[in-house]
């Protein structure tokens, strides 16, 4: 059926109607007083989805053009850095490091694992003169359905005085408690195409004193992603360069939504979504790729053993319009995601496992009794 496809992946992630309504609005001027109103709100409703009194700047880009603007304005070539790597994305802000001439050290964990913080400690704590300027960690991995131990990482990252500790949570910002200001981060990414609900195409940027301080001598070269020219244009509510006018109407909508549900209501909700997906899982005999331990509430990756994993997404999107995630690198095709970030509701994770079952039995998987994944679901959501 026409415009039924039902998004069950990392990102971009569905939208709801109110937004998409704001989406269709006619463009407004954006030097207007009607823009810096509306910029101001925006901004002002950032701050508090980012728990911080710091800078939160919006750039146009994707996620990644942000994480390269917070690696590029507080760092200069040759500073050692330290990369959590477990994953696709924890590998990617590695690669971009390399490309920019810093000297990059991976602390690596095996996909599908979390980072081990103690070995972010060893490397901290050992470091006497202070060489280390930034410790780069992916919150929430969503290449392998992972949640890294943020919280203890920065403990350690804030003992060495020195380093910033420079955060992806692109899939974690609107979905878990990220307290940006009592964790002490000092650099934090996010993008408008996940927990926000609005389409890709928006960058977010919390900005702490102490990388300030590091942008004073900072030698990148930049100009369209200096962070300083997107403060300096924020403190009157504008943008230095043209913005992407009608995500910003719709994020702003998105924005008050959140507000009247509520930080613990939305990371309550996300938790809920999580254990019920993999309680499906489980029940249908599928192997999940991550322990419980380290689950993400963004995503659930499954790694079927005797059923392929690209003939069970085909046969989603095909039967049911259903569009699942597939592995990536070296898990491609061995691996199905399924996301249950943003605008997800109890209705879709139930669809989704009953979908499953049909289209498991329909692949000949014998492995379970039809009805055992809707009932596990059904069960914890209730």
């Amino acid at each position: 059926m026409q415009d039924k496809q039902m998004l069950m992946i990392p990102g971009p992630t569905p939208v709801p109607e109110t937004a998409l309504l704001a989406l269709a609005k006619h463009p407004i001027g954006h030097r207007t007083s009607e823009f810096s109103q509306m910029m101001g709100e925006v901004t002002q409703n950032l701050k508090w989805l980012y728990q911080t009194h710091n800078d939160v700047l919006m750039l146009t880009s994707s996620g990644t053009g942000a994480m390269e603007a917070a690696m590029i304005n507080f760092l200069s070539p040759g500073d050692r850095i330290l990369v959590g790597c477990n994953g696709k994305f924890g590998e990617r802000w590695g690669e971009v490091g390399e490309i920019y001439g810093l000297n990059v050290e991976k602390i690596t964990a095996e996909w599908g694992k979390s980072l081990n913080p103690e070995l972010f400690a060893q490397k901290l704590q050992g470091d006497k003169q202070k060489q280390i300027k930034a410790v780069i960690i992916t919150h929430n991995e969503t290449s392998t359905g992972v949640i890294n131990d943020l919280e203890t990482i920065s403990t350690y990252v804030r003992e060495h005085g020195e380093a910033l500790t420079i955060v992806d949570a692109v899939t974690s910002i609107g979905a878990v408690n990220v307290p940006t200001d009592e964790w002490s981060l000092d650099v934090v990414v996010s993008a408008s195409q996940k927990g926000y609900m609005v389409p890709p195409g928006l960058g977010f940027v919390a900005v702490s004193s102490k990388a300030w301080e590091a942008y004073k001598t900072a030698k990148f070269p930049k100009y369209y992603l200096d962070l300083d020219r997107y403060r300096q244009a924020a403190q009157n509510n504008f943008t230095p360069f043209t913005p992407p006018m009608n995500l910003m109407v719709g994020l702003q909508t998105t924005l008050e939504m959140m507000k009247q549900a509520g930080l613990e209501s939305i990371f309550t909700r996300h938790q809920r979504l999580m254990q019920a997906t993999r309680a499906g899982i489980k029940a249908l005999n599928l192997p999940l790729f991550a322990d419980d331990s380290c689950a993400s509430p963004a995503i659930t990756a499954v790694a079927p053993q005797k059923i392929s994993a690209d003939a069970i997404r085909t046969l989603m999107h095909k039967r049911f319009d259903i569009a699942l995630a597939g592995g990536q690198n070296h898990l491609t095709g061995k691996i199905l995601r399924i996301g249950h970030l943003g605008f997800v509701s109890d209705r879709d994770i139930l669809c989704c496992i009953a979908s499953l079952e049909g289209v498991l039995q329909e692949l000949g998987w014998e492995g379970f009794t039809p009805g055992t994944g809707v009932v596990a679901v059904n069960k914890n959501l209730s």
